[in-house]
């Protein structure tokens, strides 16, 4: 059911891949409730994914551009002003890569140079997103700017590896930028803590099929799923939260708030009498 959230509203939405992203599916929400907007990613992404049958369907500007660009950023706001013929009103910045674990390699072992390269697309690119927006006056007074984030910035989880501090520096971004825009253009700037959800980046992770069923016992709604994400994500492109900034929002059944659950406690119990 659409409520005609973001009608007239203009956007950006980076990082859809396939129809399992997150960003694929705030494409079709955005697009539900009334948005016109451009799709981004990086060039060899939109070669990789289906992203030109997202664009059909929402009637969407594809504009490739590399988030560790600031040139490219430049280009893509440049672009989708004159595209979508105005400032642009939300930004969703869903874009990670580690090398490191998609190369197999221990926390213990890093390979520092792969390191410094996952900092910059997973989190210093929101920084150059914010800053671009900024110096070129793209977004729009009370705009909105999402970008999605993880539980392992704040606790250990060691499937994660270094993308653990490229989260952590990530939300950091959003509060210390989200400061400065707010004050300068009532712009808001909010980070999602999703469940673990099976994406193509992290269905890629080493025990995730584990950790997954993990997190759903553990949770007492269940791990949300992408499109409940983007349902959350379009709530916070509104009008709506218009007063909600610097935040790093959990959206994980009540994962996080969760100490043990009953069917964990039960489940350990069974294999302790076996």
């Amino acid at each position: 059911m659409a409520y005609g959230l973001l009608k007239g509203k203009r956007g950006i939405i980076s990082g859809a891949l396939d129809e399992n992203s997150i960003a694929w599916k705030v494409a079709l929400k955005a697009k539900e409730e009334g948005a016109i907007f451009t799709l981004t990613n990086a060039p060899i992404a939109m070669r990789m994914g289906g992203i030109q049958e997202l664009a059909k369907a929402c009637d969407a500007q594809l504009i490739p551009a590399d988030a560790t660009s600031v040139e490219d950023i430049e280009n893509l706001y440049k672009q989708s002003m004159d595209v979508l013929g105005g400032k642009i009103d939300f930004v969703l910045h869903s874009i990670g890569m580690s090398v490191n674990v998609r190369k197999g390699k221990s926390y213990g072992d890093l390979n520092y140079e792969w390191m410094q390269k996952g900092l910059d697309i997973s989190a210093i690119s929101l920084h150059k997103f914010l800053q671009v927006g900024e110096k070129l006056d793209a977004i729009s007074d009370w705009g909105s700017v999402v970008a999605l984030s993880y539980i392992a910035a704040q606790r250990t989880y060691s499937f994660y590896s270094d993308m653990a501090e490229a989260k952590a520096m990530l939300e950091s971004i959003a509060r210390s930028y989200g400061y400065r825009y707010g004050k300068a253009k009532n712009v808001r700037v909010n980070t999602i803590s999703q469940s673990p959800t099976k994406t193509k980046a992290g269905s890629g992770i080493e025990g995730f099929d584990a950790f997954y069923d993990f997190a759903e016992k553990m949770s007492p709604l269940g791990n949300a799923t992408a499109d409940d994400c983007a349902n959350y994500a379009i709530t916070l492109f509104s009008d709506l939260t218009k007063y909600v900034t610097m935040q790093n929002l959990y959206h994980d059944g009540g994962y996080s708030s969760t100490g043990i659950s009953e069917e964990l406690v039960t489940m350990i119990q069974q294999q302790n009498q076996q």
